[in-house]
């Protein structure tokens, strides 16, 4: 079987790949990534040469460049990891999440409309739990919570979605949609909570938290997810969404407080001068206060389970960034990026 995964480079993309390339060399990757400032190649060098994995350079927002390779390739499933993510970034400038997150999602459905007959191929479509809004001390998400975002990032998010949904029941292209809690694990971009805090921590730097720190989280280590999103691809039925959750809420400020446990007992340092670095800053606009999901569909109809607690999970995390720090500085300094534009410039 063909698989086309988009944005496979990114975070999650990458650890997806990293996971089931191997995995199942039956089954041939296709991985379609623009490339944008968080996609590293590095963290796909294990893949190069493997029999079973492409790579194809293309941006979404070019649709004769996505129908293109479709065509080239003839993938039966599409798993769109593909979006821009960073919700900080979407308030200083949401153009390109609406560019990327809509436009792009909606050529990626009608190349696939224009492939498939109806009824054939999948399109799973990976989201966020950042579509239903901000919940308060009770309750919890489930697939039928009403779509309430509060970014751009997450109206971005949920007009995919909608997309998607609709491309179903128009069209007849058999969709599956998963929505996530906070991912957390290797190779993720150092602009996010975990990664910023244990770089700043190893370099003695102030540790920025929002307002109080009180925001709360549901967080899901990110092989959890590919697990769980492998799951959905083989087990899941089309047009049915799937709540994946970690069930590991967590306040803000006590994820920095236990990173900053993690990472003196890994390097040696004090824990009351780490904890000294904690840093208050002004709460971002339209801040959610709580994210939590209940992930009994997913757990009781195809029997995932997360297999990592939040502290299995946070210590491999840390470990990761602690052996990996040639990963860490080439997506820093740039490096990676003048190696994406001395390979794919001219592309």
């Amino acid at each position: 079987m063909k698989i086309l995964i988009t944005g496979g480079a990114g975070f999650i993309g990458a650890n997806f790949l990293n996971l089931l390339v191997p995995r199942h060399p039956e089954h041939f990757f296709i991985n379609l990534d623009a490339l944008t400032y968080a996609a590293n190649p590095r963290s796909l060098a294990g893949l190069e040469g493997r029999a079973n994995y492409a790579f194809a350079h293309v941006d979404l927002v070019d649709f004769e460049a996505v129908r293109k390779t479709l065509a080239q390739h003839q993938p039966q499933v599409v798993i769109h990891f593909a979006a821009e993510s960073h919700v900080d970034r979407s308030i200083a400038g949401p153009r390109p999440f609406l560019r990327t997150n809509i436009e792009g999602t909606f050529n990626l459905l009608e190349a696939c409309r224009e492939l498939w007959k109806a009824g054939e191929g999948l399109f799973h479509h990976v989201s966020t739990d950042e579509v239903y809004g901000s919940l308060g001390a009770e309750g919890l998400f489930t697939e039928e919570t009403k779509y309430d975002p509060s970014s751009p990032y997450s109206a971005s998010k949920a007009a995919s979605d909608h997309l998607v949904r609709a491309w179903g029941r128009t069209f007849g292209v058999p969709v599956k949609i998963t929505n996530c809690s906070n991912n957390y694990g290797p190779l993720q971009f150092p602009e996010k909570l975990i990664p910023l805090t244990i770089q700043n921590l190893l370099e003695r730097k102030p540790l920025p938290v929002y307002g109080k720190g009180e925001n709360v989280r549901d967080w899901l280590f990110v092989g959890d997810h590919c697990e769980a999103i492998w799951t959905v691809v083989e087990k899941g039925k089309p047009g049915e969404t799937y709540n994946i959750g970690g069930r590991s809420e967590r306040r803000n400020i006590d994820v920095v407080k236990q990173l900053c446990a993690i990472v003196a007992r890994e390097t040696g340092a004090r824990e009351d001068e780490l904890l000294g670095l904690i840093t208050y800053v002004k709460d971002r606009p339209g801040h959610d206060l709580r994210y939590a999901i209940d992930a009994a569909k997913i757990e009781r109809e195809l029997g995932w389970k997360p297999a990592e607690t939040f502290e299995s999970g946070m210590r491999k995390t840390v470990r990761w960034y602690l052996d990996n720090p040639e990963w860490v500085a080439s997506v820093r300094t740039g490096e990676y990026r003048r190696w994406i534009e001395q390979n794919y410039g001219g592309r």
